[in-house]
């Protein structure tokens, strides 16, 4: 087992000797500024895009943002298998530059136990203060801004994001969408559909925020990939928080994600803790209002579809024809590019648990075939191998929906499971039924196919 501590510098001037607390780690740098003196990995672009609109974030947002960006370096180039004594924990000591170093070190201990909760790793942050060159980080704006966004709107390019971009254009909002990605396919359906919405909604512009943020093998020296990516949705949640700033006023910042995918109850015994996401799981995202509040960020992050499933989405969307006309080009599967092993183009797998539960979602709630091309059908005439990747989620997921329909109270337990519920003890109830109707929803879909070992 290796620990690893990671240095943020901010360009060639942040020479400061930063003191390594864990002396056996694996030490790597990592230089934010480039030799443009722009901030890198797609951080100066977020800034750009924003200023090209009149919008200068917090210089407190841009901290954040960075501190995101090198988590993700941690949780994307440090590997689970070779690194982790137990297979999945790993050890990553961040240190980073940060323009009010007092204020972030006071929120130390919340960021390692929010990222605890939602990658399984231990991780310590060790905050100084930036270069005085880097001082600040926003730059100057001369456009006017514009003041008739009103929200903000992760967009990922999945079908929940487009439903929720969907019923916000039609119900009259006008949101700053933010968006961010690593991978071709994931670019490509944001692209398409911002298009597609465009024209559907004509009138005033709609604005997004477009990032692409990453590390490749060649940003960083550990030779590794971790494609598990358990952090992501920190990054995401951290340029959801850069806009919001930007806004300069109490804004709602909208994660639209259906009940089921955000409780993200484990199947089955193998499925417990970090091994399944909780990307918008309520904790999670309580947590998260609760730092966004500590360091004055006005933007509060809000799950309107948390009570409801992916095929409730869906039948409720406030524009239904245009929904079925670009539902196939949302991107939902969590590696479309695993096609290629089957000789096939980038596509959605059709078996993995996003995948399952967009099919029975569209098969539920869309009213006409699901035109979306998968890698593998999901059908009552082709059985699936259940100890075989194409065929293991489906058994979890049948068995799982025998258990509820046989003992629909037993959800009111389950629910519990991904994480604790205190912060919205109130909506206890609503879960449980949520993920009840969700896993029934997902089980219509399922009911007949046949699934064996090999």
């Amino acid at each position: 087992m290796k620990r690893f501590s990671f240095v943020a510098r901010l360009g060639v001037s942040d020479k400061d000797t930063v003191a390594i607390i864990q002396k056996d780690s694996v030490v790597h740098e990592v230089n934010f500024v480039d030799h443009h003196n722009t901030l890198g990995f797609g951080l100066g672009h977020a800034l750009a895009q924003l200023g090209s609109i009149g919008l200068a974030p917090s210089e407190t947002s841009v901290d954040l943002t960075l501190i995101a960006a090198i988590v993700n370096a941690g949780d994307t180039r440090v590997s689970r298998a070779i690194n982790a004594q137990d297979g999945w924990t790993r050890e990553i000591d961040l240190y980073i530059p940060v323009s009010v170093p007092d204020l972030w070190r006071l929120q130390a201990e919340r960021l390692a136990a929010l990222l605890r909760f939602l990658t399984g790793d231990r991780w310590r942050f060790f905050f100084r203060p930036r270069p005085d060159t880097q001082a600040t980080l926003v730059r100057p704006v001369s456009t006017l801004p514009l003041d008739t966004l009103d929200e903000v709107c992760l967009f990922s390019g999945g079908l929940d994001s487009l439903i929720g971009v969907i019923d916000l254009l039609k119900g009259g909002k006008r949101p700053l969408l933010v968006s961010h990605y690593w991978d071709a396919e994931t670019a490509s359906a944001q692209a398409y559909l911002l298009s597609r919405l465009e024209k559907r909604f004509p009138g005033p512009e709609i604005r997004n925020v477009r990032v692409r943020l990453g590390f490749n093998s060649n940003d960083l020296g550990t030779g590794e990939t971790e494609n598990t990516q358990r952090g992501r949705s920190f990054l995401f949640f951290a340029l959801a928080a850069l806009a919001a700033s930007a806004l300069g006023r109490p804004i709602r910042v909208n994660v639209p994600e259906n009940g089921l995918i955000a409780l993200n109850v484990p199947l089955d015994p193998l499925r417990f803790g970090a091994l399944s996401t909780r990307t918008a799981h309520p904790h999670f995202i309580a947590g998260m209002n609760a730092l966004f509040q500590n360091i004055q960020i006005p933007g509060t992050l809000v799950n309107p579809y948390r009570h409801a499933t992916k095929g409730e989405m869906v039948a409720g969307c406030a524009d239904l024809p245009f929904l079925r006309k670009v539902a196939e080009n949302s991107m939902s599967c969590s590696s479309p590019a695993k096609a290629r092993f089957r000789g096939l183009s980038p596509r959605h797998c059709g078996y993995c648990v996003p995948c399952l539960i967009r099919r029975a979602s569209l098969d539920a709630g869309l009213g006409v075939p699901d035109l979306t091309p998968y890698s593998v059908a999901v059908s009552k005439t082709q059985p699936l191998f259940s100890d075989r990747k194409e065929g293991e989620h489906v058994r979890s997921f049948q068995l799982m929906a025998k258990r509820i329909e046989a003992s629909p109270s037993l959800s009111a337990i389950l629910v519990h499971k991904p994480g604790p519920l205190g912060d919205s003890a109130s909506e206890i109830s609503a879960y449980a039924e949520v993920f009840r109707r969700g896993v029934i929803e997902v089980g219509k879909l399922l009911d007949g196919v046949v699934t064996k070992p090999h």
